[in-house]
């Protein structure tokens, strides 16, 4: 149920009509994002797990079961060939930074990364691919 309200609130993401948040934090999420990306290219574990919220770093234990999950449920994000940023929302509170991906295959996807401060500082509290596209 759960996992059906949190899939529910980011498909609203996409919908016409949705506010477009404004932030003056926009290029510190979009860097903090960008590291982690970063992170999984270079098999820095450690790296992209720092990056997480506590929240998520308790639900997943550690780095290389981070890592495991990312290589396995999120391929694209794990070694995108291209990505972009495209809006950051702000629904039911949070704060959603919507990532258009590009595979080595030309397949696409839109991922939301929900996004937390935590004494100052941005963290990603989860990442969902919204949508899915063909290579061409």
């Amino acid at each position: 149920m759960r996992h059906l309200m949190g899939l529910i609130v980011v498909l609203g993401l996409l919908l016409p009509g949705h506010a477009i948040a404004q932030s003056a934090d926009q290029g510190a999420i979009r860097e903090v994002i960008s590291r982690q990306i970063d992170a999984f290219r270079r098999d820095d574990g450690g790296g992209a797990f720092a990056i997480a919220s506590p929240n998520i770093q308790a639900m997943i234990g550690g780095p290389d079961a981070f890592m495991r999950m990312v290589r396995s449920g999120y391929p694209m994000v794990y070694r995108p060939a291209r990505f972009s940023f495209s809006r950051l929302v702000m629904r039911e509170g949070k704060w959603f930074q919507l990532v258009d991906f590009t595979g080595s295959d030309g397949s696409t996807a839109l991922a939301a990364y929900e996004m937390v401060r935590i004494d100052g500082a941005w963290r990603i509290n989860g990442c969902q691919i919204v949508r899915r596209g063909q290579g061409v």
